[in-house]
């Protein structure tokens, strides 16, 4: 399984291809009035679209299995090798946003100018893309949705199941601070709404709270019919604006739930 994952390629953005003849809805008039078509690009723009929702899938499941390693194996190599996955795909991503900027720019611009040649959409493109690049940084990487989300999630997890870096220097905790970890921690798995244990956590990423998906979108659609907006409803939380598009699936939290209920039903 690692080993597939350590084969990831990148696969190369499609360059838009010749401006021949297309549907009328895509052609666009020069100065001279010669009309060029712009369906290529469209096709283009749809093929990188795709691509992307790739990348996005490969992430999904990279985050899975590096939290499968942490609640099973707790293999710290893996782990980072799984982060390094994140890494690689948030570089793919980035690379296709800006081939999609340079092209849609480049459309732009020519039916700005509107020049008397037809112009060369491939260099102007790639000269686009070229500049667009020039400016990365390891930091836009670090930004990456998915990533940020791989990394809040993971560090939860370990959180959750106690396997933080430094926790072979607490291997001498007293039993009575091992109780008041286990409760703090039951406390987290109660949902601020409904008041009893969530089955379907989902997270804020704005307040980093929790919440039953179920009841804090009932909350969110009867605000909106209201036109009101929705205040955390953890208590203490001064965040007053709560979105549905804000919501991310708790995954970590959903797994120390799972985990807890199979311990406490073991015991029985």
């Amino acid at each position: 399984m690692m080993r597939r994952f350590r084969r990831l390629s990148r696969p190369a953005p499609p360059p838009p291809s010749g401006l021949g003849g297309g549907e009328e809805s895509n052609n666009f008039k020069m100065q001279r009035g010669t009309r060029i078509s712009f369906s290529s690009v469209n096709s283009s723009l749809s093929s990188l679209k795709n691509c992307q929702s790739y990348i996005n899938t490969g992430m999904d499941i990279a985050t899975h299995v590096a939290l499968d390693l942490v609640e099973n194996f707790n293999d710290e190599e893996d782990v980072k090798s799984m982060e390094n996955v994140m890494l690689e795909y948030a570089t793919m991503d980035r690379e296709l946003n800006h081939y999609m900027r340079a092209i849609e720019e480049t459309v732009d611009q020519i039916k700005q100018d509107k020049p008397e040649k037809i112009p060369d959409l491939k260099s102007l493109v790639k000269e686009k893309f070229t500049a667009l690049e020039s400016m990365n940084s390891d930091s836009d990487l670090e930004k990456n949705e998915k990533y940020m989300y791989f990394k809040d999630q993971l560090k939860d997890m370990k959180k959750q199941f106690r396997l933080q870096s430094d926790s072979n220097e607490n291997d001498d905790i007293e039993q009575i601070d091992e109780d008041i970890a286990v409760t703090q921690s039951q406390m987290n798995f109660i949902c601020p709404i409904t008041q009893v244990e969530m089955k379907k956590p989902v997270r804020n990423k704005v307040c980093g709270h929790s919440y039953e998906e179920d009841a804090i979108l009932k909350i969110i659609q009867t605000r909106k019919q209201q036109k009101k907006k929705v205040c955390c409803p953890k208590i203490g939380c001064s965040h007053d604006d709560v979105k549905g598009s804000d919501l991310v699936p708790d995954e970590a939290l959903k797994r120390a739930i799972d985990s807890q209920n199979k311990q406490s039903w073991s015991t029985l």
